[in-house]
């Protein structure tokens, strides 16, 4: 997977333009939510954006490289759903999600998984997460 040029219409959401959605976090300023942050990160993932991907994990779990460009064959992501945002305290959270892909020529999968985040100096992170 190869960084692509920034789209008109957001990854995370068909009714959002990048710019006013995932854009500015993309940018360099901080989701203000954890819902915004992980969809901030599935479009990373559609974009192939490791940096942001790896800057936006909490450093506790953070793998030292993610490689997305030698992953064979290379995943299509064809849309996200949150299912819920919750926050247990004001500075950690929950996302429920579920991200739906194509790999190689197969049939369309779903990832659902329930992520965990935390909030550190005023940015959130993402954790880890469960896959159901």
């Amino acid at each position: 997977m190869t960084k692509r040029t920034a789209p008109s219409v957001c990854p995370c959401n068909d009714k959002a333009a990048y710019a006013a959605c995932c854009g500015p976090w993309h940018a360099g300023s901080p989701a203000p939510t954890a819902e915004a942050l992980m969809r901030s990160r599935y479009s990373a993932y559609v974009l192939g954006l490791e940096d942001y991907l790896l800057a936006t994990w909490h450093c506790d779990t953070r793998p030292s490289s993610l490689d997305l460009v030698t992953q064979s064959p290379q995943p299509t992501w064809l849309g996200l759903s949150v299912k819920r945002h919750e926050n247990p305290t004001p500075d950690t959270a929950i996302v429920e999600f579920i991200a739906r892909m194509r790999i190689g020529g197969g049939k369309a999968e779903r990832m659902h998984e329930i992520s965990r985040f935390v909030r550190e100096d005023g940015r959130w992170f993402y954790v880890d997460g469960e896959l159901s």
